[in-house]
């Protein structure tokens, strides 16, 4: 493999990574519950992740790390319509999450927090977490495939 390429592979691996580790911070640290629309933008770095740990093993590795930076690009735009919907830009879906807690699933359902996903729990800058899942994620994405189809990469 090509410096690019492992560049590649690494951020293929990071990005995922560090933004369900910051979603899974924000939710059991801060108490930020996800809402509908933020758990679609974790499905695809699952996905991700899995694509890019196989890359590390599995050849063709610039296959595996092409499709994690699908993953990743695909976060980020289910981010930029879940920014949206925040913003009042256009319509949201209608369900709202409600995390499971465990135990008895009547009592779960009754004591869970309704998260609205036209509601921005938090931002910085003016930017919520779905934005930032979206800058990062079509960013990474991005580069990744930059570095995956630069001159000398192939």
């Amino acid at each position: 493999m090509t410096k690019a390429e492992k560049r590649a592979q690494l951020l293929a691996l990071v990005v995922p990574a560090a933004l369900l580790g910051g979603a899974y911070v924000s939710e059991y640290g801060f108490g930020l519950f996800p809402c509908e629309m933020c758990w679609w933008q974790r499905w695809p770095h699952f996905a991700a992740l899995a694509f890019a740990l196989l890359s590390f093993v599995v050849p063709p590795k610039r296959v595996w790390i092409a499709i994690a930076a699908g993953g990743i690009l695909t976060s980020g735009l289910i981010g930029v319509f879940h920014a949206g919907v925040e913003y009042g830009f256009w319509e949201g879906v209608t369900s709202c999450a409600q995390p499971s807690l465990g135990g008895d699933a009547l009592e779960a359902i009754f004591n869970a927090p309704i998260v609205r996903c036209d509601v921005a729990p938090w931002t910085l800058l003016g930017i919520s977490l779905a934005g930032y899942n979206a800058i990062i994620s079509i960013g990474g994405a991005l580069a990744i495939f930059k570095l995956l189809f630069a001159k000398g990469a192939a």
